[in-house]
């Protein structure tokens, strides 16, 4: 049976990466912020260094695919994002199809009447956050033990 905590989710993209996070249970998913980086380094560096703070046992990244299926031309970059959080954490990181997230989040901005100038940020947030919700609803809601 998976260890119970919250889990953290992560939109990944070159210069801004998304997280949110869910509650203890795993029922309630919720944006944290949009951090800024230079580099995938970087990016794994500072969400490490955040590990004790939200004390998250299990990460969940974005995997960009195409409406086809394929991997998307970012999937790479995504999958060696993953191996060297994997490595650097030391928690299970598992990936998932993140295919319509970014959509998804700029129909709701526009669905609320807010502008997306200036405010990829809260984009990227919002996408991690529908990450999140995805990863969780596919979860078994009582998890049977092995």
């Amino acid at each position: 049976m998976e260890e119970p905590g919250r889990i953290l989710a992560i939109d990944y993209g070159r210069k801004r990466v998304g997280l949110a996070i869910s509650d203890p249970t795993r029922i309630i998913a919720t944006g944290l912020e949009t951090m800024e980086v230079k580099s995938p380094e970087e990016a794994v560096r500072r969400i490490v260094a955040r590990k004790d703070e939200l004390e998250f046992v299990q990460i969940v990244v974005g995997l960009p695919m195409r409406t086809s299926g394929a991997a998307g031309e970012m999937a790479e970059e995504v999958r060696e994002f993953v191996a060297k959080l994997r490595e650097a954490s030391g928690v299970p990181v598992a990936t998932i199809d993140e295919r319509f997230t970014s959509a998804e989040a700029t129909r709701i901005f526009h669905a609320k009447g807010k502008k997306l100038k200036g405010r990829k940020g809260e984009i990227d947030q919002l996408a991690a956050e529908l990450i999140l919700r995805q990863y969780l609803d596919s979860m078994p809601m009582f998890p049977t033990e092995s």
